[in-house]
């Protein structure tokens, strides 16, 4: 999000409009077309402004951006108060006069009037200068003024010609009073692309020497980076400080979307618990010989589900009046996919057997990598687990998943030596962490606590779950 400057020869009035710009806005996204919040910098009406000077501060949904005037001039009138929200593109913020001019006798144009007739390419330029002539014909632009003394540039064109290497010298300044504005450096690295030319001064008698070519600026420290690392160029090498923009996918927007909700306004609590996984490894070697096969996950769901219904006050989802009871079972799963996670829901699961239970989770998690899951499949559970077991994690917490109440986090199996209380010897146990992540204004320590007692003894013990 930038800022373009209106300028019109009637008045010499500067109109500053809020205008689209590639790294903080997309024009694609209709949902992203406005200013999230709006500061204004600690300017009075009447104040003299010069060019370059800060005028405000633009917050988006991703940066804040600084505006800054192209112009000098005299501010008349401020338009946005700070603080301002959801401002729309294209909304005068603000009114300047040239210098001399009577600012508190200015008139806000109409908005068909002040409207911009076309934006500005968003990758060429932040800010632009659309000038609005008089109804009669305006005289030929002056040529370029001569400067003696030292030259006058924006911070804009000042940061774009050190980027690369351009001697100062070689930009014709178009703006008052020989400012180099912004669009006189881009046009002049246009007609340079090797970015790296200097000039040399000739005398009247010798002839001209043979440019030499500037040395380039001394590479940065190794470990330091550029207050603002610059957008590196299509087409060319990378180099130290630069960065390339990768597009958000819906799918990757959705899941920031709701990671963001559940930090923010979800209390989340956690508890761990390690399970003894000797009953179900022997189960499943069981079960193999019969040709089952069903994997730790699946006894995982199962046990979670078996719990859930013998801890309905577990189940239980959070709405905008308050707690809310859920009469089904529908454990999501998490799944991960090229476009990333998404968690397809094996419904009623308290109800159904180990090898039912993993059918369904290989044919949903089949469906969710093709992409081929319909909304009733991945919408509407009541509780998750997420499992990175099979990657060698020991233990780790997840997000929950809003409006769910409760994320279980399934780690990896190991093998360690306990002492039995019993006869006091050293056993090797296959012991598994699993951590329960809650919403502390529906399941509190004392609940979750309970719940993963009842758990632990459902999955060590697993013909508790036939019988529940």
């Amino acid at each position: 999000m930038a800022a373009s400057l209106r300028l019109g020869r009637q008045g010499i009035l500067f109109g500053l409009r809020l205008s689209s710009f590639n790294k903080c806005l997309r024009a694609t996204h209709p949902w992203q077309e406005h200013v999230r919040h709006f500061f204004q910098s600690p300017w009075f009406l009447g104040e003299a402004v010069a060019a370059g000077d800060a005028l405000c501060e633009i917050e988006t949904d991703k940066a804040v951006v600084t505006l800054e005037s192209n112009d000098d001039g005299v501010l008349a009138k401020i338009m946005i108060e700070e603080g301002s929200r959801n401002v729309p593109l294209g909304t005068l913020i603000a009114l300047m006069v040239e210098e001399g001019q009577d600012w508190k006798q200015v008139e806000i144009p109409p908005p068909d009037a002040a409207a911009p007739s076309a934006a500005p390419p968003a990758s060429q330029a932040a800010a632009a200068l659309v000038v609005t002539t008089a109804a009669a014909p305006s005289p030929p632009p002056p040529l370029p003024p001569t400067i003696s003394g030292p030259l006058r540039l924006s911070p804009a064109a000042r940061h774009i010609l050190d980027t690369h290497g351009i001697d100062h010298k070689l930009a014709t300044p178009t703006g008052p009073r020989g400012l180099i504005t912004k669009e006189d450096a881009l046009n002049l690295l246009k007609m340079s692309p090797a970015a790296k030319t200097t000039i040399t001064t000739a005398e009247a008698a010798p002839p001209p020497p043979s440019p030499v070519p500037a040395s380039a600026a001394p590479p940065p420290p190794p470990g330091s980076r550029p207050n603002i690392p610059p957008l590196s160029v299509p087409g060319k090498p990378g180099v130290p400080g630069t960065f390339t923009e990768i597009p958000a996918t819906n799918v990757r927007r959705v899941i920031a979307q709701r990671l963001t909700q559940s930090k923010t306004t979800i209390p989340h609590a956690y508890a761990s618990v390690d399970c003894d996984m000797a009953a179900v490894m022997h189960l499943r070697k069981d079960l193999a010989k019969e040709q089952i096969k069903v994997s730790v996950n699946d006894f995982v769901i199962k046990a979670a589900a078996v719990t859930l219904k013998e801890m309905p006050e577990v189940n239980v989802t959070w709405s905008g009046d308050g707690p809310r009871a859920l009469d089904s079972i529908h454990i999501s799963i998490a799944v991960a996919t090229d476009k990333g996670l998404i968690t397809p829901i094996i419904k009623d699961a308290a109800n159904k057997g180990v090898q039912e239970i993993s059918a369904n989770a290989k044919a949903l998690a089949q469906k969710a990598r093709d992409g081929k899951l319909l909304p009733e499949e991945y919408q509407g559970g009541s509780f998750s687990i997420s499992n990175l077991g099979m990657f060698g994690i020991s233990g780790f917490s997840a997000v929950i998943n809003p409006p769910q109440a409760c994320i279980l986090a399934v780690g990896t199996s190991r093998s360690e030596l306990r002492l039995c209380e019993e006869d006091q010897t050293l056993r090797t146990l296959q012991l598994m962490t699993v951590t329960l992540s809650s919403d502390g204004r529906l399941v509190d320590d004392e609940l979750a606590s309970r719940f993963l007692d009842k758990f632990r003894a459902n999955l060590e013990k697993p013909q508790r779950m036939a019988l529940a």
